[in-house]
């Protein structure tokens, strides 16, 4: 139990129509019932009920002056008790007008009212702590708050309404039933028999393993719509990557000339559609360069190729492929890559057949044909980014995805666990081995929802939360 008052403005701290000061504690309602009058001139919050809007006046204390002389400003104050409020506390949210100063003076008036100075993410850490949240829902709260597209918002309401949590919850009962077992059959062995025990725990961590392993396995996903897509355009000089750039901004971001080697350093830029964030890289022209400072953009552009999610390889239409084309090909043979054939305003000479030669054993080549200085064919690249991205490599699961390392790392803990139980009941260890390794498994899923977590770990969390959340 908290027996702090604490306080915080909770929007962001700009000019704004509304701000909100959220206050929530044991003192909540007395502190603000000491500075809110209503219309009428009375201070009467506390006899409000629970999940009340009342409409008055903040007013600065002052003795020798009649209250409306004091006026600081016209609010709104939401009254909600406990438990019945994000942090499971009496809480109450003042809404003023949004001015920078006004929000800074209210705040002041309320910590000097009794009220002190949240912590960053402290209302979150009190729903934590309370059990209104566990932790890998509190988690998503700040993923909601910094998602940049809208599947990355999906899946963090998806955990913040405890999808990821009902899982993990419905493993642990399951293994500590088996913990359980063994322990009862060791302590009452005339009542309980482990007989051929060993076999069908065996069987129940091969589900356990395959359960996480699924988890784990939608963390690259997961990072994919956390942080987005990383996309690189490669090609060789005046094959049009640069205009590609500017056809997705809608603007001359990068310069283009007909000049081979324009573009000698990295240009990134954003681009949001249809629910998908692409970081997006534009490079050099990938050539033997003789200029010293393009030879080092060309590199770059070869580190950068190397860690992409998603290459769109650049083809000049109007020109037949040769060596340079090829030695791109050799940096981006294992990687997701969409052919992006150039200049479609010009005589085409290319042909689809050509291309798919460059790519012996890529039979599912994804070949677009643009303009993209006249921006034609750009409605059709964006299909084909769109169907890689929701039903290729790069997917979006609609199931649960592990958009957090920390939980990656708890399930790689676990699986590694189960796995050494399985190796022990393979030697015919004594069955007192099973539970340790059972044990250590509950105890690594357990770090995901906050039931296994050190103070530490708790305070490094909510820590990164931003003031007020």
């Amino acid at each position: 139990m908290h027996t702090e008052t604490i306080a915080a403005i909770a929007t962001a701290l700009s000019n704004a129509g509304i701000g909100i000061i959220r206050v929530s504690g044991p003192e909540a309602v007395s502190v603000v019932d000491s500075i809110f009058y209503n219309k009428s001139g009375r201070r009467n919050l506390a006899q409000k009920s629970s999940h009340t809007v009342s409409h008055g006046y903040i007013v600065v204390p002052d003795s020798e002056k009649n209250w409306q002389e004091n006026i600081l400003d016209e609010v709104m104050v939401v009254l909600m008790r406990a438990p019945h409020s994000y942090t499971m506390e009496d809480t109450v949210e003042i809404n003023c007008h949004g001015g920078v100063l006004l929000l800074q003076k209210v705040l002041q008036l309320v910590i000097r009212s009794g009220a002190r100075l949240a912590q960053p993410g402290e209302f979150t850490k009190r729903a934590f702590l309370n059990g209104r949240l566990d932790l890998s829902q509190a988690e998503a709260v700040m993923d909601v708050i910094h998602s940049q597209s809208d599947m990355s918002l999906l899946s963090s309401m998806e955990q913040l309404t405890g999808k990821l949590a009902a899982v993990i919850r419905n493993l642990r009962e399951d293994i500590l039933y088996e913990i359980a077992f063994i322990e009862s059959a060791l302590d009452d062995p005339e009542h309980i028999s482990l007989d051929g025990y060993g076999r069908k725990l065996y069987d129940r961590c091969n589900y356990f393993i395959d359960q996480i392993e699924k988890l784990i396995a939608s963390a690259e996903d997961g990072r994919l719509i956390r942080e987005g897509i990383r996309t690189v355009i490669l090609g060789r000089p005046n094959a049009g990557k640069s205009s590609l750039l500017n056809a997705f901004l809608g603007e001359e971001r990068a310069i283009v000339t007909q000049m081979p080697g324009t573009t000698r350093d990295i240009l990134q830029e954003t681009v949001r559609f249809k629910g998908m964030t692409l970081h997006m890289v534009d490079t050099a022209g990938i050539r033997d360069a003789e200029d010293i400072v393009e030879q080092i953009g060309v590199d770059k552009a070869r580190q950068y190729a190397d860690k992409a999610d998603l290459i769109l390889f650049v083809v000049d239409g109007s020109e037949i492929p040769d060596q340079r084309e090829r030695e791109i090909i050799s940096l981006i043979e294992k990687k997701h890559v969409i052919v992006v054939v150039n200049k479609t305003d010009l005589p085409a000479i290319v042909t689809d057949e050509q291309i798919k030669a460059l790519f012996p054993g890529k039979e599912d080549l994804r070949i677009v044909r643009i303009s993209a200085s006249e921006g034609t064919g750009m409605d059709q690249l964006q299909e084909q980014m769109e169907e890689l991205f929701f039903s290729g490599g790069i997917k979006e699961n609609r199931e649960i995805v592990i958009t957090n390392m920390r939980h990656k790392e708890a399930l790689e803990n676990a699986c590694r666990s189960l796995v050494l139980v399985r190796q022990s009941i393979e030697a015919q260890m004594p069955e007192d081995f099973f539970s340790i390794d059972l044990m250590a498994a509950y105890t690594s899923l357990g770090m995901i929802v906050g039931e296994q977590v050190g103070d530490d770990l708790v305070e490094e969390i909510f820590s990164k939360f931003c003031m007020g959340k």
